[in-house]
């Protein structure tokens, strides 16, 4: 984490910013936020790590698990997870190497590839879930009460729809479907 070198008042003199300023309950509302996901991380890691996956790993082997057909586009996975086209494909390619992943042509789209969970990669994530929603429950849900945790969930709802829109590309089945009969 950066620290300045420079006491606040210093900074806020030499910026013409009041000290008020640095209080200001959105810097505390993000920097909460960015903290609190720091460590969230830093908690659920280890787990996922012994189970011998990266986190990215983890991540396409369950948003594969969640989505309806277990199975999502390789652009629209691309799009959820963030990472280029180049970066879902290297995921992808080590995930099919050990079985956890196949490819299939889409067959109404020939621009079109799905990566779909296999029965090993299921099995794979179902052993590792377990112990990982213990470790959520532990170090975040379980901390807030029920109408915090359906505040929250519904707060970062509305940021990740705005900031990442992509996040849940291609997982309505609707959706996919009408995509694909007009070609996209």
């Amino acid at each position: 984490m950066y620290t300045s070198t420079f006491p606040v008042t210093t900074f806020a003199r030499i910026s013409g910013m009041t000290s008020e300023e640095f209080d200001d309950p959105r810097l505390t509302a993000v920097g909460l936020f960015v903290e609190a996901h720091q460590g969230l991380i830093e908690k659920l890691a280890p787990r996922i790590q012994h189970h011998g996956m990266s986190e990215t790993e983890f991540e396409v082997l369950l948003r594969l698990a969640r989505t309806p057909g277990r199975q999502l586009r390789m652009s629209d996975l691309s799009t959820q997870t963030s990472l280029s086209t180049s970066g879902i494909t290297r995921v992808v390619d080590r995930l099919e190497r050990g079985g956890l992943v196949t490819r299939e042509s889409c067959d109404t789209d020939r621009r079109g590839t799905w990566a779909r969970i296999t029965d090993a990669g299921s099995a794979r994530i179902s052993g590792l879930i377990t112990g990982h929603l213990e470790d959520v429950d532990r170090w975040y849900t379980g901390l807030l009460s029920p109408d915090q945790l359906e505040a929250l969930t519904d707060a970062l709802r509305v940021v990740r729809d705005a900031v990442h829109p992509g996040a849940v590309a291609g997982s309505d089945p609707e959706i996919r479907r009408e995509g694909v009969e007009a070609g996209r």
